[in-house]
């Protein structure tokens, strides 16, 4: 499936609104809010995380260690995608900066907080175990080798190296903020010998990785395609085809695009989510299916694993 498919009437007419600056900053500013709002109500402490991640080193300037760790963690070699260079999530910097970096775990929680009513706080955890017991009932064995595309600040990873504790994981991302902060949340505040030591942090982009050939049995993706235009969600495929060993497979973790949440969205919400994701009608017209196959992949099982979101998986053709 080549074409983008024409967003329907309701978005068309969003996407027309969101191209008047002011309103498109003002759809951005409150869908922040909402999500500051909806944190602080459900006992997460937004405010309060920040400022302690904030407050370990100078507040205004994130020196000297968090900018020690940037230089450790960043490629210099690295040029940015023109589609990554733009805003996401209600931050005009995108992913590259301080605050988005800080405030994604936050976030996380908040956004997944009511896919299921009763588990409140806990919704991100719930949902990442929910695509770990797809993956342990579709392996016919456990991954020795995982690359986990779109790593963020960790949170997959992690949660990926205690699902399979024997296995090696590389975290990727192409931001190096959230991988500074990756390195710290997960590695000072680890023990030597605790299951995250066992994780490498890697500052690429997802469809140009620089890693090995053939040298992995597992790439992850979770949370990540709904935040690409569709040329680079199939450069990636291609890539996760190029990094699996015969016989390894491809997880992908993400929104369902035929979920009957995102159907019946009220306009109001759904203008607020468009504001901050800017390739959401891309991703919901990419036939992943379809895509799968002509990466080099079998077609792809599809499991439901939340109200709305789905995990596709299939294994190298």
């Amino acid at each position: 499936m080549n074409a983008i498919a024409a967003p329907n009437l309701l978005s068309s007419l969003i996407n027309r609104v969101l191209a008047i600056k002011p309103l498109f900053a003002l759809a951005k500013g409150r869908a922040r809010a909402m999500m500051i709002e909806r944190a602080e109500s459900i006992g997460v402490p937004w405010r309060e995380q920040v400022q302690q991640l904030r407050s370990r080193h100078t507040p205004a300037e994130f020196a000297p260690a968090w900018e020690s760790e940037l230089a450790i963690l960043r490629n210099p070699d690295l040029t940015y995608p023109d589609y990554y260079v733009t805003s996401f999530h209600a931050y005009d910097e995108g992913n590259l900066g301080w605050l988005p970096a800080l405030e994604v775990e936050v976030a996380a929680q908040a956004v997944h907080a009511r896919i299921w009513p009763e588990a409140g706080a806990q919704g991100d955890a719930k949902l990442r175990q929910s695509f770990h017991e797809v993956l342990r009932a579709q392996l016919t064995e456990a991954p020795r080798d995982i690359v986990d595309l779109g790593c963020g600040i960790g949170m997959s990873t992690v949660t990926l190296q205690e699902t399979f504790p024997q296995a090696n994981l590389t975290g990727v991302d192409l931001s190096p903020y959230f991988l500074a902060v990756a390195g710290y949340r997960w590695g000072e505040q680890s023990s030597p010998d605790a299951s995250s030591s066992k994780i490498r942090w890697h500052h690429a982009a997802a469809e140009a990785t620089g890693l090995p050939e053939t040298a992995y049995d597992l790439v992850s993706a979770c949370l990540v395609f709904h935040e690409l235009p569709q040329h680079a969600a199939k450069a990636i495929l291609q890539e996760a085809r190029r990094l699996l060993r015969p016989g390894g497979h491809l997880a992908i973790m993400d929104m369902n695009p035929r979920s009957e949440v995102f159907a019946q969205m009220p306009p109001f919400v759904l203008t607020l989510l468009k504001s901050t994701e800017p390739y959401l009608d891309e991703y919901f017209a990419l036939d992943f299916e379809q895509a799968f196959v002509e990466a080099g992949f079998e077609r792809p099982s599809i499991t439901c694993n939340s109200p709305r979101h789905r995990t596709l998986v299939a294994r190298v053709r």
